[in-house]
């Protein structure tokens, strides 16, 4: 079978845009992969434009996907609490994810997410290389193994890189991510996790931890 090639969103990235504001209205338009037709819009990040932190999910699930914003389902919720529990407020983080279109199989009944392919996630990366060009964070956090990949390279992983303040990496995948940044990295499970485990509080103390040292990395500065 022939490997899906996607024109990517490049062409759909302002030359020089303003604000985060900017890229998200024209994020509106992106036709750089397949996914928007299934998708009800397309999910763009959000937070402050000066925020000290981003952090980087996969993909918008169901309920982002009807609302139009980045961790209002139940992921979201849990990603709420262990910022709270962790000493990260909300309101100071820019929340976004690799992929900007929900990708889906609809049963009839239900919408299953489905793992975006690196093919997609490559499509949709000039929106996040814009975001972090604009927001200039001091830590940027991965949330789960896409948004790893998506920032580190298809060889990295969650637990290469999980516990670990890092500086920015200088040989990234994608070096143009991290381009005159002076932040660091850091990553931990992506909260869905929490809800699909077995043993929900202890995967849910590992991602309160997680998120813990940045914040105490952000209040030592």
């Amino acid at each position: 079978m022939a490997t899906r090639t996607e024109p990517g969103a490049e062409e759909f990235v302002p030359a020089h845009p303003g604000s985060v504001d900017d890229l998200r209205a024209a994020a509106g338009g992106c036709r750089g992969c397949h996914l928007y037709r299934d998708a009800t819009q397309t999910v763009f990040g959000a937070g402050p434009g000066r925020a000290a932190v981003v952090l980087v999910g996969e993909q918008p699930g169901d309920v982002e996907d009807r609302r139009g914003a980045p961790f209002v389902g139940p992921a979201g919720k849990v990603l709420d609490r262990a910022m709270a529990e962790a000493g990260l407020a909300r309101t100071d983080a820019y929340l976004t994810n690799a992929v900007k279109h929900f990708k889906h199989r609809d049963t009839g009944k239900r919408r299953i997410h489905q793992t975006p392919t690196r093919t997609e996630v490559v499509a949709c990366l000039p929106w996040l290389v814009a975001e972090l060009e604009l927001l200039r964070p001091r830590f940027v956090v991965a949330l789960g193994g896409t948004a790893v990949k998506a920032l580190l390279g298809p060889a990295a992983t969650i637990s290469g890189v999980r516990g670990q303040l890092l500086p920015w990496p200088d040989a990234a995948h994608h070096p143009e991510l991290f381009a005159g940044a002076h932040g660091r990295f850091a990553a931990t499970i992506h909260p869905s996790a929490v809800l699909r485990a077995e043993d929900r509080e202890a995967l849910y103390q590992g991602l309160v931890a997680d998120l813990a040292l940045v914040a105490h990395a952000l209040g030592d500065v």
